[in-house]
């Protein structure tokens, strides 16, 4: 896939160095390549080595410097010995993203210990050691930015996907903490986290599933470049809280207003929501959860014939400065109305 352009034309200027984790594909290669088009020089920090090729390919041919670190964010030693590199070669970092990520489909009983302990160290305490190793040289320096890449499910949780809820909910409550003692500090580090709605992306496509068939995103579906677009705006706008899409905002007042009628409603829906007998019998590919699925994918997944690439709500979040708080009413209104159809259908 192409490099996706943003709706702001930015004049060509050093934003500085960005560090990207899991940003060989899906999100994170769409998150790299919208920086790079933005002015960042991208250190990309991934397991699979031809995707870390081409995402490093992305950068250069928007004309900023590029690095490719293989590394494992389980590991803390491998994910401190890339940001050592990273300084090294292209400088003092300026953002961090945290983005990786992997998962099992399937019931809480059927995930073996050990696959639901990978996805916790993998997508939990892959945040936290990247935070880690950010604010060690960010709050020495007194200013830096870290993104967490969150997700409508780190505020509620759906069947099938009990370790991926599990370790996004994690997420938010170390953001808060590690938030609320940097102002403490008076720090002048920014922390920030970005909330996904389903996106099109690889994943479902080498996701270690017991499902019968093809794992597929709730829908609606967006593309993984909507996602990247917001990402980079918070990079340059830093904001504590971001939901990206009406979904994700449906979903979290949603289940702040009307828990009990969302599980009903999951529990009726989330089985069969969460599989695509179109696409075939179970992921495309092997899975990902302990190695890397060779070749070069890219950001997007099985789904292009479903998946959106903006909405109002997107807009009007992109915009949010301009339209001041009519965004804000607009998007409690339209989950209000989401919450109000589940409760209709309960």
């Amino acid at each position: 896939m192409g490099t996706a352009a943003s709706i702001h034309q930015h004049p060509p200027q050093n934003r500085g160095v960005a560090a990207v984790t899991g940003g060989s594909a899906g999100l994170g290669r769409a998150i790299v390549r919208e920086l790079a088009a933005r002015g960042w020089d991208v250190a990309v920090l991934a397991r699979g080595l031809d995707g870390l090729a081409g995402a490093a390919h992305d950068v250069e041919l928007a004309g900023r410097r590029a690095l490719a670190v293989e590394t494992d964010v389980a590991d803390h030693e491998q994910v401190e010995a890339a940001a050592e590199r990273t300084e090294a070669e292209l400088g003092p970092i300026e953002l961090w993203v945290n983005n990786a990520m992997t998962g099992v489909f399937g019931e809480f009983l059927d995930a073996v210990p050990e696959d639901y302990e990978r996805v916790t160290r993998v997508v939990y305490l892959g945040t936290v050691n990247g935070t880690r190793a950010a604010l060690a040289r960010m709050r020495a320096r007194d200013r830096g930015h870290i993104i967490q890449i969150g997700s409508a499910l780190a505020h509620r949780g759906i069947p099938l996907q009990a370790a991926y809820c599990g370790a996004k909910h994690a997420i938010t409550g170390f953001t808060e903490s590690v938030l609320t003692e940097l102002l403490h500090d008076g720090s002048h580090v920014k922390i920030s986290q970005v909330d996904m709605p389903a996106l099109n992306t690889i994943q479902f496509d080498w996701v270690k599933s017991s499902l019968p068939e093809h794992p597929q995103p709730v829908p609606p579906v967006y593309q993984p470049e909507a996602g990247a677009r917001v990402v980079a705006d918070v990079a340059e706008r830093p904001r504590r809280r971001t939901w990206v899409g009406g979904p994700t905002v449906a979903t979290v007042l949603g289940s702040r207003a009307a828990s009990r009628l969302l599980d009903g409603y999951l529990a009726k829906t989330g089985f069969a929501g969460q599989q695509a007998p179109d696409k075939g019998d179970g992921p495309a590919f092997p899975s990902n959860l302990y190695a890397p699925v060779p070749g070069d994918h890219g950001a997007h997944g099985a789904f292009d014939d479903r998946a959106i690439d903006d909405s109002p709500q997107l807009w009007a979040l992109r915009h949010r400065r301009a339209l001041g708080g009519a965004a804000v009413a607009a998007a409690v209104a339209g989950a209000t109305a989401v919450v109000a159809t589940l409760a209709r259908r309960s």
